[in-house]
């Protein structure tokens, strides 16, 4: 398992996401990108990113709606169209529990759909869960490089 790609802007929640991976044993398993137009360029290979020994593909994306550049919801669209990269397991981790947002990402393919912590130690329990349930539990399908 190659790990998980953290499409995250805001600075805190990078840093609160990235202790609770640590707690739970799990920090060199996580890449982050900072935007949508980022996220596109990690996942197709391209410029800063194009060395997959060191970028390489994740085995699960945690996927954050409001994205500078292009939305969450964008990246998780372009990304349910390529043959290469549609199999990735994507979570959308977020704080909008507006309707239209969750069922425009099951309409796309999300696997899962979760709503931000306010707490940290709700935020342990849910990367424990995610650890336990996706990166233990689960099993995965092929995934090509692209």
């Amino acid at each position: 398992m190659s790990g998980i790609l953290l499409v995250e802007d805001d600075s805190n929640d990078i840093l609160f996401i990235q202790r609770a991976f640590r707690r739970s044993k799990l920090e060199n398993l996580i890449q982050v990108v900072r935007d949508g137009d980022q996220a596109f360029a990690y996942l197709s290979g391209e410029g800063d990113y194009a060395n997959r020994n060191v970028y390489p593909l994740p085995s699960m994306i945690l996927l954050d709606l409001k994205l500078p550049r292009r939305s969450g919801l964008e990246v998780l669209e372009w990304l349910k169209n390529q043959p290469v990269l549609k199999r990735i397991p994507v979570v959308i981790l977020t704080s909008s529990k507006e309707n239209i947002d969750v069922d425009r990402a099951y309409d796309i393919g999300v696997n899962s759909y979760l709503l931000k912590p306010v707490s940290y130690n709700a935020l342990n329990e849910m990367i424990d869960t995610l650890n336990t349930f996706w990166l233990k539990l689960n099993c995965y399908p092929s995934i090509a490089s692209a």
